[in-house]
Formats: structure tokens, C-alpha cells, sequence
């Protein structure tokens, strides 16, 4: 059997590294150490694995994803073995976190080692018109798997106030305090709007990552289990699952 789908570059990579990229829009992860992923990022694996929903893990969070409404899914993927990760074609992108921490839009999430702390924060001046605008915290020692829609940008935030649209965020630098702001006025709203009424303002010493474009609309990630077996069960149910 001849074709290019049997190139070297299609095939399985073989590497020594824990977290490797498979192709610039599909994660490779060795099991020893458990990981997390969003919920439906699997396509692949090889080996003994189990996956399992992570629940909140703490009251606190529990009662911040709760109030917020923020349901960002996490399963725990555990065993030996090789795992896929990849969601809507995204380029993944890898970050090694050495004892520091970084801000996520939780869209652009994929997978990170389970040893790292994580928690959901909300972003100031992000009210009703903004439909609520939250991110995933992560900190500690690994690494963390994050895509992006394209190829991005890495933006200075140091010398000046630096405005993105709440859809192109993809991270930032963990200590800097971004706000949503609006540029909408009273003649754009009776027009409609321009589509991007809401921007993220950075100030302060670090960085924000910049996607050129939005994931399609209504792309969403998968909400099953691939492997699992188990139902959601609501809100109280899949967070305390």
C-alpha cells in the first residue's frame, strides 16, 4: 500500500519527553504522573488508561464555580500508556512552569501535569454585557498544553496599557490584573455592536498571548467522557463526582 498519508511526518513520533507535540495541532503525553485535560481533548491512546471526571477538589473552588458558573471540565487521565490530546484543530503550545504561574482562557486549555495547582478566578469589571469573563489560574512545577486558533502573538505589557479582545486572549502573565473594558457606545449598541464591544487592558511588567482569530462560533468542547463511561449529572454532580 502506497501513499503521503504513510510520510514519516504522519507517523507516530517517538521521543523521550514526557509532554511532546505528535504535529503542531496534536499533543503526545507519556503516562507515569497523572494528567488533566479538558474534558473531550482525547482522539487517541495507547496502553492501559483510565479517565475519570476531577472534581473541584476544594470547597472553595466548589463554591467559586458555583457562583460564577464557570464550569471548565477537567478529567484526570491516568495509567501507562500514550495519550492524544487535540480540540478543533488548535496549535498546541507547550510552557514549562518551574515554580511559577500563569493565566489561561480556559478555551485555549488542553492538558497540563496533574501536580499543578490550578483555580478559577474572575476578571475584574467583567459584568452582565460581558457575559461573565473568567480564567483558569495554574501554578507550581510542569508543564502546561495550551492552543491556540493560528499562530499567536506575544504582546510586552511593560510600557504601555495593551488592549485585546476577550476572545483573542489566549494567557497571560499570572501577576499582571487585566480589566474588561468597553469601546461600545450608545450609537454602536442601537447598530448592533461591532463585534468586539469588550477588551481585556493589560498594564504591568509581563505578557499576553494573542491568537489572529476566535475559535468558530459554537465550537465548544466535547462534554463526554471519551472512555469513561459516566454522565455529567449537572453542575453539584459533576463537580463533586
Amino acid at each position: 500500500m502506497q501513499s503521503t498519508l504513510f510520510d514519516q511526518r504522519n507517523l507516530e513520533a517517538q521521543g523521550q519527553q514526557r509532554f511532546g507535540l505528535q504535529n503542531p495541532q496534536m499533543l503526545r503525553v507519556a503516562l507515569g504522573p497523572d494528567v488533566l485535560s479538558i474534558k473531550g481533548a482525547m482522539v487517541a491512546y495507547q496502553g492501559e488508561i483510565t479517565f475519570n471526571h476531577e472534581g473541584a477538589g476544594s470547597v472553595g473552588k466548589l463554591i467559586r464555580k458555583i457562583v460564577t458558573n464557570e464550569d471548565v471540565p477537567f478529567m484526570r487521565v491516568a495509567g501507562n500508556g500514550e495519550v492524544f490530546f487535540a480540540s478543533e484543530a488548535g496549535f498546541v503550545y507547550l510552557i514549562d512552569l518551574v515554580g511559577d504561574s500563569l493565566s489561561v482562557n480556559g478555551r485555549n486549555l488542553l492538558a497540563f501535569d496533574a501536580a499543578i495547582n490550578w483555580d478559577i478566578m474572575r476578571t475584574e469589571g467583567a459584568g452582565m454585557l460581558s457575559a461573565g469573563l473568567y480564567n483558569v489560574v495554574l501554578e507550581g512545577h510542569g508543564t502546561v498544553a495550551l492552543q491556540a486558533v493560528g499562530q499567536p502573538v506575544v504582546l510586552d505589557c511593560s510600557q504601555q496599557p495593551t488592549y485585546v479582545d476577550v476572545q483573542a486572549a489566549v494567557a497571560w502573565s499570572a501577576n499582571l490584573a487585566p480589566r474588561v473594558v468597553s469601546s461600545m457606545n450608545i450609537k454602536s449598541m442601537l447598530r448592533g455592536g461591532s463585534g468586539e464591544a469588550f477588551q481585556y487592558v493589560f498594564n504591568g511588567p509581563g505578557f499576553v498571548v494573542v491568537q489572529p482569530s476566535e475559535w468558530p462560533a459554537g465550537a465548544q468542547h466535547d462534554d463526554d467522557q471519551r472512555g469513561s463511561g459516566q454522565q455529567r449529572g449537572g453542575l453539584l454532580g459533576g463537580l463533586m463526582g
